[in-house]
């Protein structure tokens, strides 16, 4: 699938690549600022769209499997299948930013979610779990370009403010992961009224939604602000070809050598781990329980407001306070978060109250190491290293979903909470022993 989809993209990417570019030299200095406040409002405008696409999808993709399968422990896989899908789509998403600007790298992310989620609602109609599994892989596009257009915020972002500018693309998610999974039961009625299969529904309404963000960035995300900020800032640096070992080869000689990125790759992963572990689990714990789809609903909505609601907040602290700090912060709320929800037994209220800690601690972890990374390394590495981050995150995320649908298939959703809780108790430990180190130098 994800061959036959890059070579269709093919095509769309030539005519990126090939489109007249802005001459930096002939732009008045003066028109940078407009220039990122409409690059700002194009991408919150996505994150809005496509944010309704990746939350109603998660909502249910472990509901689905789980009933489709019979397993608990093979839905946990939904999780992990929308997750890896993210992971495999990072470096592609990266490439064709490198070599055809950020336009080209976010609309091929969106591509493969519209793709998966059509692929979804065919298997979900032929009761196949296999297949829709295979289609979540591809709606991980959605999160992946979620994730790419956090970076594109930052390219022309002043000095000083790419904390914030990151943190307002970031919020704009709210709205329609808020919005998205209580759109799940209505989407699913009237999916029904017209013919689809139960549960279908909602995963054609994504489908909806990756098509509106697809056609928001390929039109309007102009001029691009990656290929506009290399001509503004040429650093010197020797330009990485496209090309998928290329773009892992120069991510990792960029690391060797930016310590601070490293620390920033690291707590980003363990931040996205931990979250998405927890998250993954829920509903279905909540299934189990007797909770409805409405219920299901608030839970996953209320934790998705935790994740952006405050995001420029926390982008304004990391810009004042420092950006490890509020990572240290991050590893609390998600110390927090596990151990309510390892705790929670049969109460959907603290279960909720562990979903909105979780959400929050995912934001510090990602505004401000997303952040670190960005200030960390030149504009030129930018994109490889930015989609190396991508795709450690999602790996590493997906390995967690499939530890946690294990774990809770096994030994119950408490003991989840205890792995969890552990991890992120060792990882902030490790961060506040650097900060100690950079404070002391």
């Amino acid at each position: 699938m994800l061959s036959s989809l890059g070579r269709c993209w093919g095509l769309c990417q030539t005519s990126l690549v090939t489109s007249a570019p802005i001459q930096p030299a002939t732009l008045p200095s003066d028109r940078i600022p407009s220039i990122q406040r409409r690059t700002l409002a194009v991408l919150s405008a996505t994150q809005i769209v496509g944010g309704v696409g990746v939350a109603v999808g998660l909502a249910l993709s472990s509901v689905v499997v789980d009933e489709l399968s019979g397993s608990t422990v093979i839905s946990g896989f939904a999780g992990t299948a929308t997750v890896l899908g993210a992971a495999l789509l990072a470096l592609p998403t990266a490439r064709a930013s490198g070599s055809g600007g950020r336009r080209a790298g976010l609309s091929l992310a969106y591509l493969a979610a519209l793709a998966g989620c059509l692929i979804s609602v065919a298997a979900i109609g032929l009761g196949s779990w296999p297949l829709l599994l295979a289609g979540l892989v591809l709606v991980g596009g959605g999160s992946a370009g979620s994730l790419a257009a956090r970076y594109s915020a930052t390219d022309l972002s002043p000095k000083g403010r790419s904390a914030r500018h990151l943190s307002l693309v970031v919020w704009a998610s709210t709205i329609g992961s808020v919005a998205g999974p209580n759109l799940a039961e209505p989407a699913d009625e009237i999916g029904m009224r017209l013919g689809m299969a139960e549960k279908a529904g909602p995963f054609a309404f994504a489908a909806l939604a990756f098509a509106l963000a697809l056609v928001i960035i390929f039109g309007l995300l102009r001029p691009d602000p990656l290929k506009l900020a290399r001509g503004l800032q040429d650093d010197g640096q020797d330009k990485p070809g496209p090309g998928r070992n290329r773009t892992i080869r120069t991510a990792w000689e960029t690391l060797r050598t930016t310590p601070m990125a490293r620390t920033a790759l690291i707590m980003i992963a363990i931040s996205h781990t931990a979250m998405v572990s927890v998250m993954s689990m829920t509903p279905v714990k909540l299934h189990h329980d007797g909770s409805n789809l409405d219920v299901i609903g608030l839970v996953i909505s209320l934790h998705i407001a935790g994740m952006y609601m405050l995001s420029p907040v926390v982008g304004w602290l990391a810009d004042k306070a420092g950006k490890l700090p509020v990572l240290m912060l991050g590893m609390a709320l998600l110390l927090c978060a596990a151990t309510l929800a390892g705790t929670a037994g049969h109460r959907v209220w603290q279960v909720t109250a562990a979903l909105v800690l979780l959400g929050l601690g995912w934001s510090c972890g990602l505004v401000s190491g997303s952040a670190l990374v960005t200030e960390s390394v030149p504009i030129s590495r930018r994109p490889a290293v930015q989609g190396l981050s991508d795709l450690l995150m999602n790996v590493c995320g997906a390995t967690g979903t499939i530890v946690a649908g294990a774990i809770v298939g096994l030994l119950g959703y408490g003991m989840l909470g205890l792995v969890v809780g552990v991890m992120v108790a060792l990882a902030g430990f490790w961060l506040v022993t650097i900060w100690r180190g950079t404070s002391a130098d």
